[in-house]
């Protein structure tokens, strides 16, 4: 088997070793180095890698030599199947939305008999000018049958914006922790555009806030009448002996508000027994709105009430009663919230209501995700000369069998989206594990057409990869668990961090909980893990251990509950550690008599750890005990099964897939059908949920400028010599 895994693992080695690169025509023109400009700035406005500008400009010695004033001689890569054409200036309003709006997706219409140019414009309502943009080919040929285009599809209708002189009055907002976008446009009642449109330095596209960040919103009905247009108004009769300030003190409103929405009262010197005013609506007395009390959702065009009450499984009263400004009418982009409660069945990501999405039901043809891998295959350090040499390198380091184990899942994944229908472009780069590797290689690579990069490995070489990636918007998907020391917004952490596995557990205890016994056991290096069972179960006692690191034994026994089940928490990633308590642990889960009735007892002990690590996975540990002890753990997997993939990857390379290629497939999958929705990775996350392949879960939740981390993972659990999946 390992020699079948070395030779497979040879032959893509020399495969990677040995890919080409094409060749280009060179036009030079020069270009002024401007104040702020970098190397990468420069080539990504010209689309040329770095390292072509280094070449043509020998006196620069690095990417920090660039000063402003200075020229550098710029080479034009031109190919053929990437020309831009020019598009002749025709002074119409339709050139200016070209330049001015991006389409929102895609669709593919084949050519049919008869059918035009004009007809397919007239028939999606886009110019001539937006067909061609994206059909470059028929800038130079005229339309056939059975062509395949790719048709553009643009917004409805542009974003609310905010006219100067508009008579709004406005205030501002001061982000609390639990405020998400669509909790204060809700607050506000306007749409996420409009609060978009009043605050242009919040980044478009992307849910980010910062606690404490100030946004200007309109000022409440009731504080000023100027916002007329949002309140939900009703007639009040006046009753006999009632004055303007009970009114006033009823309906929360100022007196001046009053007058100035009855302008009648004026004109007849005073309030009137009989006058009939206009007075805004009260609105339900509810809780704050924000995160933890409410769940949000964004009206999409064309929904009508009963499908929204369907979708979102209330009845039309309750989402008039929690939604008053309803009455007005339902509207694309208004933000309607449900109490918390109500999320049950719902697909909820970050307090958003999601609309469920099939992906592989939504793929858009047109769509071709150009992918960028770096994984340490470590082609630097292999001796293709001696075989020999060569497998037993493969067979005993990690890290080509880490890389070689995702690259091969990857690549099923690739022939599963080829499958479907969606062309996927890949481009590969050995990492060597080396820094000034890497930038090298990164110098030689064109980022202007990547959707995503997949890796790398290592927090030094990710810091690299995803300052550079983040000029060019570029999402990093990070396939093993990393850190870096600064934040880098475009990242996708792949690994559930340790306290989210953590908080998993203790969640799924918590609501199993009734009357157990908590027990602690943990080493001088857990105290995160014990400080953080503590503070959800104050009660919790913890074992103590004696001065060699191991449990004191007679000190555990005594803490033993005879009434109540014992739940021990193991907290440590030594094996010895790990062995030696399961044996403790399993022998105290036993039948005892009580000496002075005679009685039998049964002493329950089950066994949790909120950090499973490659301890609980050693030789020495039983798995009989294990499962005795119904072993509890979070974990960012799960055991795969035999499936379609373990089938595909048998065939392709002859036999079955390790954890990293199950883990490989996994990643690639989720990212080649995202990217074929939609090639925008970024804007494809706050429309999808909770995703889920063979044996990994994805559900990335967006943290201020410091990337998109997956909380998603398992609660496993041994039972009969077996690892069985809680949560399915």
């Amino acid at each position: 088997m390992k020699n079948r895994l070395a030779r497979t693992v040879i032959v893509l080695l020399l495969f990677l070793g040995g890919i080409a690169k094409g060749a280009s025509q060179e036009n030079d023109i020069s270009h002024t180095v401007k104040e702020g400009e970098t190397l990468y700035s420069i080539a990504k406005q010209y689309r040329v890698t770095p390292y072509s500008i280094l070449q043509k400009n020998p006196e620069i010695k690095d990417v920090e030599s660039i000063r402003p004033n200075t020229i550098v001689i710029i080479p034009m890569t031109v190919k053929e199947d990437v020309a831009e054409p020019k598009i002749p200036s025709t002074g119409l309003p339709s050139e200016e939305l070209i330049q001015n709006t991006e389409p929102v997706g895609f669709s593919t219409h084949k050519v049919k008999k008869r059918e035009t140019l004009f007809s397919l414009c007239k028939h999606y309502d886009i110019t001539e000018e937006q067909l061609k943009r994206y059909n470059k080919g028929l800038y130079s040929q005229s339309l056939k049958k059975g062509m395949l285009l790719k048709i553009p599809r643009y917004p409805e209708k542009k974003p609310e914006t905010v006219k100067e002189n508009e008579p709004i009055d406005f205030q501002v907002h001061v982000v609390q922790q639990q405020d998400t976008r669509w909790s204060i446009a809700n607050a506000y009642a306007i749409t996420l555009d409009s609060l978009a449109a009043l605050n242009p330095q919040i980044e478009a596209g992307s849910s980010y806030l910062a606690i404490g960040q100030e946004l200007k919103v309109p000022r409440p009905i009731g504080d000023s009448l100027n916002e007329q247009q949002v309140a939900i108004f009703e007639s009040f009769t006046v009753p006999k002996s009632m004055g303007l300030f009970r009114v006033s003190q009823d309906y929360g409103i100022p007196v001046d508000s009053i007058m100035a929405l009855n302008p009648e009262i004026k004109e007849v010197g005073g309030l009137r027994e009989g006058m009939v005013l206009r007075l805004p609506k009260p609105q339900p007395n509810l809780a704050t709105v924000d995160s933890n009390n409410f769940i949000f959702y964004e009206v999409k065009p064309k929904q009508n009430l009963f499908r929204l009450t369907k979708q979102l499984q209330i009845g039309r009263d309750s989402l008039f009663y929690y939604n008053p400004e309803l009455e007005q009418g339902l509207k694309a982009g208004m933000v309607l919230k449900l109490p918390k409660y109500r999320s049950k069945g719902l697909d909820v990501k970050n307090a958003l209501i999601l609309d469920k999405i099939n992906l592989q039901d939504s793929l858009n043809l047109a769509n071709a995700p150009n992918i960028l891998m770096m994984l340490p295959f470590r082609l630097d350090r292999i001796d293709f000369m001696d075989i020999e040499k060569t497998e037993k390198q493969v067979g005993t380091r990690k890290d080509i069998t880490y890389a070689m184990g995702l690259y091969t899942g990857a690549m099923i994944a690739v022939d599963s989206i080829n499958a479907m229908g969606i062309s996927v472009d890949l481009k590969i780069i050995d990492t060597q594990l080396s820094l000034p590797h890497l930038r090298q290689e990164l110098l030689k690579t064109n980022l202007n057409h990547i959707n995503a990069i997949f890796g790398p490995v290592g927090p030094n070489l990710l810091s690299e990869v995803a300052v550079q990636a983040k000029e060019y918007d570029i999402p990093v998907v990070v396939p093993a668990a990393s850190k870096s020391e600064v934040s880098l917004s475009n990242v996708f952490y792949t690994y559930p961090k340790t306290d989210v596995l953590r908080k998993n557990l203790l969640d799924h205890l918590e609501k199993q909980r009734e009357n157990q016994s908590i027990i602690i056991i943990a080493d001088e290096k857990q105290r995160a893990a014990k400080d953080s069972i503590v503070a959800r179960f104050p009660s919790a006692r913890i074992a103590k251990m004696s001065e060699d690191g191991s449990l004191h034994l007679i000190d555990f026994q005594a803490m033993l509950s005879e009434e109540e089940e014992n739940c021990v928490f193991v907290e440590t990633e030594e094996p010895n550690l790990v062995a030696s308590v399961t044996s403790i642990l399993n022998a105290s889960n036993a039948e005892i008599i009580d000496e002075e009735t005679g009685e039998k007892k049964e002493i329950v002990v089950k066994m949790f750890s909120t950090n499973y690590n490659g301890a609980f996975e050693n030789e020495s540990i039983s798995r009989p005990h294990l499962s005795n002890l119904e072993f509890t753990f979070p974990s960012a997997f799960k055991i795969e099964t035999g499936n379609q993939f373990t089938k595909a990857y048998k065939r392709k390379y002859g036999h079955q897939p390790d954890r990293y290629a199950v883990r490989g497939f996994d990643l690639m999958m989720d990212l080649l059908l995202k990217l074929g929705y939609n090639t925008n990775l970024f804007e494809t996350e706050t429309q999808i949920g909770l995703t889920e392949y063979g044996a990994n879960r994805f559900n990335y939740i967006p943290y201020y400028r410091s990337g998109y981390f997956n909380e998603a993972c398992y609660l496993m659990q041994y039972e009969n010599l077996r690892i069985k999946q809680l949560d399915e």
